[in-house]
């Protein structure tokens, strides 16, 4: 089959199973399966594709055809322009964690900050954390095998972190400059896609507001008084989860989209 009829014909499948992106998810593949860059694989639309790379594609496309995130099927998502591994144990990193990071790089931290990731997933927000700052990392969650996954992450860009399978901090290994905080956040009546359904509920979904967690981890927070906290969350919970971290011994520093910097009180 040539990459015009593979395109015609499976840009028809995506289209007619509901994923408004069918082109775009055709050519990334396309251009994994064939290791080929875009421009190349449409100025050569006559190239014939090899029967094991076709055969791999079909079942891709049959993934793709049932919602499965495009992200999962090639077992890589990218965080604030850097490839991570990801798999159906871990949420897929989303471009509004990035502010995160943002707010990180414009606090007066030492030199070499001490970090801990909670709720580490992909391990992507600590180890972007680490390198954006040269700072040393912790990453915690619940669930060994979402660690497993960090620290394959970890590894590929050399970041020598610590591993803590527990319940947020439960057992804090701080102290700590910062601590990262992108916790489950969605309340549980919300109503999510059907792509994201694919993704572990246990790292979506946080009670009837959707704070269920934070409760938790910001009364775990007063063991160690980071410096700096930074969390995530709809914009609609930044008030309740700001009356949280004042009853912590914390103050609201600086938001940006759906994060929140604070810093410990003085």
């Amino acid at each position: 089959m040539t990459i015009a009829a593979f395109l015609q014909q499976t840009q028809a499948q995506l289209k007619s199973a509901g994923i408004t992106t069918a082109r775009l998810d055709c050519l990334i593949l396309l251009e994994d399966a064939l290791s080929l860059d875009r421009a190349s694989i449409l100025a050569h639309p006559e190239r014939e594709i090899a029967t094991l790379p076709l055969l791999e594609l079909n079942k891709q496309i049959v993934q793709r055809m049932q919602h499965i995130p495009l992200a999962y099927i090639r077992s890589t998502a990218f965080f604030y322009g850097r490839a991570f591994y990801v798999d159906a144990h871990v949420l897929i990193p989303r471009p509004e964690s990035e502010t995160l990071i943002e707010l990180l790089k414009k606090l007066p931290l030492p030199d070499q900050p001490r970090i801990a990731d909670i709720g580490c997933g992909s391990g992507c927000l600590g180890i972007t954390a680490a390198l954006e700052t040269n700072g040393t990392v912790h990453f915690y969650d619940i669930d060994a095998q979402v660690l497993s996954v960090a620290k394959r992450n970890a590894h590929t860009y050399h970041i020598h972190g610590q591993y803590y399978e527990q319940n947020l901090l439960v057992q804090s290994k701080g102290p700590y400059d910062v601590v990262l905080a992108n916790l489950p956040y969605v309340p549980t009546d919300y109503a999510i896609n059907r792509a994201a359904k694919h993704e572990p509920a246990l790292a979506l979904f946080a009670g009837e507001d959707g704070l269920d967690l934070f409760r938790t981890f910001w009364q775990q927070i007063g063991i160690d008084k980071p410096t700096y906290v930074i969390t995530e969350s709809f914009p609609l919970q930044h008030a309740q989860n700001t009356q949280l971290a004042k009853n912590a011994g914390y103050s609201l520093q600086a938001t940006d989209d759906f994060a929140q910097c604070f810093t410990l009180s003085r």
